[in-house]
């Protein structure tokens, strides 16, 4: 049924909240491959505006190495958590992904999962409704709108909304 799961992760605690749901899935219907993603955004320059071709050759060296250590920074987190799965018995690849200006996580996350033959997303999500996500948006909600392929998000319960009370029930 299922043979690629993609998990996107971010390097939170929350994106881990999915893990133990992967392993279970992916044991259970004896997934072939789990895809870890990470989508990193790409490293702005600073306010201040160069002045001098030395100044501009430093910003952007400056922002080619910060941009390195974002990347060395996910890529060593997903080793880590690949490592942790691997332990489990599960196929697991890591991939990188450096984020153009005006590109958006969900994007990232849906172009990759129609060309690379994901069957199934599992990501995590705040259960935010109404105002809130409007405000914040909400990258797992685009992800479940616009994806292809089944999406299970699982929401950790520090972030889950309280149940109604009781005498709503009745209504």
């Amino acid at each position: 049924m299922y043979y690629r799961i993609l998990a996107p992760l971010d390097g939170s605690k929350l994106a881990e909240c999915t893990l133990g749901h992967i392993k279970d899935i992916a044991t259970g219907c004896h997934v072939s491959e789990v895809v870890l993603l990470s989508y990193i955004e790409p490293v702005s320059n600073s306010l201040i505006w160069p002045s001098s071709e030395t100044q501009i050759k430093e910003m952007v060296n400056e922002m080619q190495d910060a941009q390195k250590q974002v990347r060395q920074k996910a890529e060593s987190y997903l080793a880590d958590v690949a490592a942790n799965l691997r332990l489990s018995g599960l196929g697991v690849q890591t991939v990188v992904i450096e984020g153009k200006p005006g590109q958006q996580a969900a994007d990232v996350i849906l172009d990759y999962a129609v060309n690379n033959d994901a069957d199934l997303i599992i990501m995590s999500t705040h259960g935010r409704s109404g105002v809130s996500r409007w405000a914040f948006g909400s990258v797992s909600e685009k992800v479940v709108r616009h994806s292809t392929v089944p999406v299970l998000t699982v929401t950790p319960e520090g972030c889950r909304l309280p149940e109604a009370p009781a005498h709503y029930a009745k209504l």
